[in-house]
């Protein structure tokens, strides 16, 4: 769970419970958890974004009428994919017919704002099987989108997979067309590209995932939840019995280190640089600014990159290759 506070009021501006499945916790336990941040932060809930994590398969209409209790006004849901086997293949519990399901009773019982979450890349998937789920998340009409890649993250059974030869990634040529597929089909269907994998409908950008790309300060609580102050991050210990056992003894169990100029700005070109504005030019020191503007002039040349004079961005060919510009960015140590 991770709060961000308003950098002018120091009040809270978003809540996002997420991580695991927050979904499972009873409806009482919710309320639990709300009247406490009432207690200490007696924050402005009409002004706030709070959102909720969910699988498709845990939205019931009991679930839903404890939403209702809260002061959630957000769900994101991991929808992943409409097909079947590519949902078994991911070992996720829910099938495609439980995102419409799941979608109907939100809409039923007052959720308006929901974001769901697509995968492509797939082994053996098609374009014509990806365009397909493209297709059928619009015509569910969430308010935002978010899509993402399938990786191939060492240690796990799929990256064995892969090592194994039991499965093979997608080539470039075709992630590219996929990627450019879902940038195309989502504009055309009104829904705004302003981060690399974020898309929403006018004014329905997340306002909680904005606030890490915009150096907006953030609480995370619970095992191994992150929380940043602008000057300084700090990470909690991701073993659950050594954090309950911390808190319940009154100290918090984490580990922090401060931030200096160059970390900081290292940061922003990692985060602000994957937003539709990008590195805003005026807000960083001359030092920083001579440096980003003379390693980006190869890739503005490139048509990767775009600048304004105020903005520095990526073109949607340099978000194809973001990662090798990014690092490219940041200042040798």
């Amino acid at each position: 769970m991770e709060m961000c506070k308003d950098e002018l009021q120091g009040s809270l501006s978003t809540v996002y419970i997420g991580g695991g499945t927050p979904s499972l916790l009873s409806a009482e336990n919710m309320q639990r958890i709300f009247l406490y941040i009432n207690k200490v932060y007696a924050p402005d809930w009409d002004s706030m974004e709070v959102t909720m994590e969910c699988n498709p398969d845990d939205v019931t209409k009991e679930f839903c009428m404890g939403l209702r209790l809260t002061p959630i006004n957000r769900v994101s849901m991991g929808a992943q994919t409409f097909s079947d086997s590519r949902l078994k293949f991911i070992h996720r519990r829910h099938n495609s017919s439980e995102v419409f399901k799941a979608m109907k009773l939100l809409r039923e019982h007052g959720i308006g704002n929901v974001s769901i979450d697509l995968m492509f890349g797939f082994p053996n998937e098609t374009l014509f099987d990806w365009t397909s789920d493209v297709d059928t998340a619009i015509s569910l009409r969430p308010e935002h989108i978010s899509a993402y890649s399938l990786q191939y993250e060492e240690g796990t059974p799929l990256y064995r997979m892969l090592s194994e030869g039991k499965v093979k990634e997608i080539d470039d040529e075709l992630y590219r067309k996929m990627y450019a597929t879902l940038c195309e089909k989502l504009s055309e269907a009104g829904y705004e590209h302003y981060e690399i994998s974020n898309f929403a409908l006018p004014g329905r950008r997340s306002r909680h995932n904005s606030s890490y790309w915009h150096n907006i300060p953030y609480i995370g609580l619970g095992a191994s939840a992150h929380s940043y102050s602008g000057h300084s991050r700090s990470w909690n210990v991701s073993n659950l019995e050594k954090y309950i056992s911390s808190i319940e003894n009154g100290v918090r169990p984490a580990q922090s280190e401060d931030i200096d100029g160059q970390t900081h700005y290292d940061d922003m070109v990692m985060t602000a640089l994957r937003t539709k504005e990008g590195i805003s030019l005026d807000d960083m020191p001359e030092k920083y600014r001579r440096y980003i503007m003379a390693t980006a002039d190869k890739y503005i040349k490139a048509g990767e990159m775009k600048c304004d004079g105020h903005w520095l961005s990526l073109t949607i060919d340099g978000i194809f290759v973001s990662d090798m510009i990014m690092s490219d960015l940041m200042m040798p140590d």
